[in-house]
């Protein structure tokens, strides 16, 4: 069935059919269609954070911004749903077109530019929300606040959403915000992240709970970036890493049509390059770290490659589009078999 509704959707431009698939959901949960058609998904919890997931794979962020389809997504079996990035003040980001299909290799090309409707917005949604499941919050920093000033931004998002989330992440590696990316190196990381740090204390007292948070980066970084990135993490005392975001090669795309498109490239063509990354992590941090994978996962076997290679829990965003509610079942199923292997 879901082969049928994505065809018809692929007639539509990216942006209007992910806003009608998003509202066609909601609908279906209201009329409680959802449960009857979506896969059973068996229980495999995991411990990571200090939380108990029932499941380890997660919706990422980037699908609901807002955090406006939260009740139809937690009816699909996610063990957890990430919303975001939702930026201080609303924004609209950047001009359309800017969502781009590639077929042929399961993939997207977005260059969106953390368009949102604000802190005030998504609280408001998380504070009605149904959905009792796991929620973490993406945060991240205004087109228009200059990265030395950025820290305002991550510390005004991080003390907005500490009540509501289960964990919080914090966006350092989107492509399409010019200059964040630059966060993620050098002295700029260290002193974010010790920022980032210092706030998660403030909330720790105010509101009387912990709060864990991740980071997450790009798959774009060579060995010696991912060994900075880590030691970075473990002197800071961050909760865990989210690895990765999309990724501006096109090595993977070179001829389509649409590879010259500027943006963050998610979907099939990341599976290694952010494998790579999930690798480089853990062969540095061990277990001293949880990692989250994300990137590439359209099947069971990208899923559990991803556990294999040292991350705990798994995220899909672009796969999830391509493949449907059924991708979220063979992927715990994967994950499930591995586990039982040993």
């Amino acid at each position: 069935m879901y082969g049928v509704i994505r065809n018809l959707l692929f007639r539509l431009p990216p942006e209007q059919a992910h806003n009608i698939a998003l509202n066609g959901l909601d609908a279906a949960n209201r009329l409680g269609l959802l449960k009857i058609f979506s896969p059973k998904i068996d229980a495999l919890p995991v411990n990571v954070m200090g939380l108990e997931f029932p499941n380890p794979v997660g919706l990422a962020a980037g699908l609901d911004k807002n955090a406006d389809h939260l009740d139809a997504l937690g009816a699909l079996g996610f063990g957890f749903i990430e919303v975001g990035t939702v930026t201080p003040v609303a924004q609209p980001g950047n001009p359309k077109p800017r969502m781009f299909r590639l077929p042929e290799h399961q993939a997207i090309i977005n260059r969106m530019g953390f368009n949102n409707e604000g802190l005030s917005h998504l609280l408001e949604r998380v504070d009605h929300r149904r959905y009792q499941g796991i929620l973490g919050i993406n945060v991240g920093k205004n087109k228009d606040t200059p990265n030395e000033e950025s820290e305002a931004d991550y510390r005004k998002g991080i003390f907005s959403v500490y009540s509501r989330a289960d964990y919080i992440t914090v966006n350092v590696s989107s492509p399409n915000t010019p200059g964040l990316r630059d966060l993620q190196f050098g002295d700029s990381l260290k002193g974010l992240l010790e920022a980032i740090k210092d706030e998660q204390g403030k909330c720790e007292r105010e509101f009387g709970r912990y709060v864990p948070i991740a980071v997450k980066i790009a798959p774009d970084m060579d060995d010696d970036g991912i060994r900075f990135v880590a030691d970075a993490l473990r002197q800071t005392g961050l909760d865990g890493v989210i690895a990765t975001n999309t990724t501006i090669s096109r090595d993977a795309v070179t001829g389509h049509r649409h590879a010259g498109e500027t943006g963050g490239l998610s979907g099939a063509p990341v599976r290694k390059a952010s494998l790579r990354v999930i690798q480089g992590l853990y062969a540095e941090l061990g277990e001293a770290l949880p990692i989250i994978g994300v990137g590439g996962i359209t099947d069971g076997e990208s899923a559990a490659e991803k556990i294999r290679a040292g991350a705990k829990l798994v995220q899909i965003y672009t796969g999830f589009i391509y493949q449907g509610p059924a991708l979220i079942r063979e992927a715990v199923e994967a994950i499930r078999q591995l586990k039982e292997e040993g």
